[in-house]
């Protein structure tokens, strides 16, 4: 490897890093108030392939975009945010009707009534008659129940608190998928550069296997060359095609044009550190448990359910006001007004009019039988509602659990997969430095590294490439796993972007 990549992947390496600054995050979820400081680890080989650009055809549109950036566009285009944002909304409405429950509708309008036949006094005479009368005013309609006014507020507003912590679920989740599309779009063109430099390196094993095919290798070593050189540019097209598919898959996610090719900011070699991969799982578990958005969720779904389980138990104790107008008796709407009529036709004397019914009532639902069994299906509810909530810390533990595992296991791959990949770019200068050199064994001049040896280490240093993006592109996916199933806001990670660096802070835990 030469100084001068050594040097410029120092420099690149210091300027990502010196951009980098702490921050302060806000409170989450009733949690105390703690500081962020990067831990951004790049790998050590300098400027890595790929590292620099990605590699792009002429009529292929790149679309520069960080990390940071593409949270951003996400947490303020995406379809399931604004979905849980419009359910909070409609929650607050339902808050709001449940909190004027206690208040009476009004009818404002005009009553007109005619007869004409025959009607029977309250005597039990019988007659014929024919009159019509008018009355204009209005009329208070409410039935109000003491069990609906003060425990449907309750239950409502245990509704809204999880509608708010759905919405930052959906946050985290939806920032989730960004991150992982966007680190499969970096393995992608880290994948891609690096499968190029391999079927470069083809190309030139092809030519030095020509030159030596007119007296020290049979011409069989160039057709195995020129064999593995079309195998190299398959795989690099190959790549190319994966790299189209992940910048698609990203952009849907973000709402953007798919025609264009994602051209990430951040070098596919970066790996980026949220957790440190060594705390243990026995101690970030407790973390998820009490800050995940899920389980503040079905916390207030368990709440709410509580409170109609209470509403349906004291509901046959505690009467309710029927409260209508009786001023005109067929439809018992209006209550007070300006009346008048006569026979026939005629429409006079008209004056002031109010008649008001109350009554105050005790309701027995099918002679008590069916309050029994609302209150048994309140308290399944509020027992399912438990359950659901037992379902959910069981699967934020075996997510923490889970991606703990995968962080750990993706850093030891990565480290791995990089000495791998120096030794595999070693072993290729090495053996096309050999295959330039003779040795003499009797009357025979033999080449010290044959061609055949070549090709299998230019076929290694290909799976090396793709083996050590795809351990980086595996160790940021864990890590913003991690960084979910802890149930810290995603929003954070998007206001990350210092000085357009594109670098994102990383979460101390406590």
């Amino acid at each position: 490897m030469s100084r001068s990549n050594v040097v410029w992947g120092l420099v690149l390496l210091f300027a990502v890093l010196s951009l980098l600054g702490a921050i302060d995050r806000p409170q989450a979820w009733g949690q105390e108030k703690r500081q962020t400081s990067p831990t951004i680890k790049a790998a050590s080989l300098g400027t890595p392939i790929g590292a620099d650009s990605p590699i792009v055809d002429a009529h292929d549109r790149p679309l520069p975009i960080s990390l940071p950036t593409a949270l951003r566009l996400a947490n303020g285009r995406a379809i399931d945010i604004a979905l849980a944002s419009e359910r909070i909304r409609q929650a607050a409405a339902q808050l709001d009707r449940a909190k004027v429950l206690w208040l009476p509708t009004v009818f404002v309008g005009g009553d007109y009534f005619r007869h004409d036949g025959q009607n029977q006094a309250t005597q039990g005479d019988v007659s014929g008659v024919s009159r019509s009368s008018l009355m204009a005013g209005a009329g208070p309609s409410a039935v109000f129940a003491f069990t609906d006014a003060f425990f449907a507020p309750l239950s409502a507003r245990q509704v809204v608190r999880a509608r708010t912590a759905n919405l930052q679920a959906a946050t985290n989740d939806t920032l989730l998928a960004v991150a992982e599309a966007y680190f499969t779009v970096q393995q992608a063109q880290g994948e891609l550069a690096g499968l190029d430099d391999a079927a470069k390196r083809a190309e030139d094993l092809v030519r030095r296997t020509e030159k030596l095919a007119e007296g020290l290798v049979p011409a069989v070593e160039v057709s195995r060359a020129r064999a593995d050189l079309a195998e190299r540019r398959q795989d690099a097209e190959s790549a190319r095609e994966k790299l189209r598919v992940a910048s698609a898959e990203l952009l849907r996610l973000l709402r953007l044009d798919p025609t264009a090719v994602v051209q990430p900011v951040e070098p596919p070699h970066l790996r980026v550190t949220l957790i440190p991969p060594d705390r243990a799982v026995d101690d970030l578990i407790p973390i998820g448990l009490t800050a995940r958005p899920e389980l503040a969720a079905q916390q207030a779904l368990v709440q709410a359910a509580l409170a109609r389980l209470r509403q349906e138990r004291i509901r046959p104790l505690v009467p309710s006001v029927l409260l209508r107008g009786a001023s005109t008796p067929v439809t018992g709407t209006l209550a007070g007004g300006v009346f008048g009529g006569g026979r026939n036709d005629n429409l006079s004397n008209f004056s002031a009019r109010s008649d008001f019914d109350v009554q105050i009532l005790w309701e027995f639902q099918n002679l008590g039988f069916g309050n029994r069994a609302l209150i048994k299906e309140r308290r399944s509810e509020h027992q399912q509602s438990i359950l659901e909530l037992f379902r959910v810390q069981d699967r934020v533990a075996a997510e923490i659990a889970q991606a703990h595992a995968q962080s750990q296991s993706a850093a030891i791959r990565a480290g791995q997969a990089e000495s791998g990949l120096k030794e595999a770019i070693d072993s290729v200068e090495k053996n096309f430095e050999g295959m330039g050199q003779t040795k003499r064994a009797g009357n025979v001049i033999l080449l010290v590294i044959r061609p055949q040896e070549a090709v299998a280490a230019v076929q290694a240093l290909g799976r090396a490439y793709s083996r050590y993006y795809g351990a980086v592109a595996d160790y940021n996916r864990a890590q913003y796993r991690l960084y979910r199933a802890l149930g810290e806001p995603g929003q954070m990670l998007a206001d990350g972007d210092n000085a357009g660096s594109g670098c994102v802070p990383s979460a101390s835990m406590r």
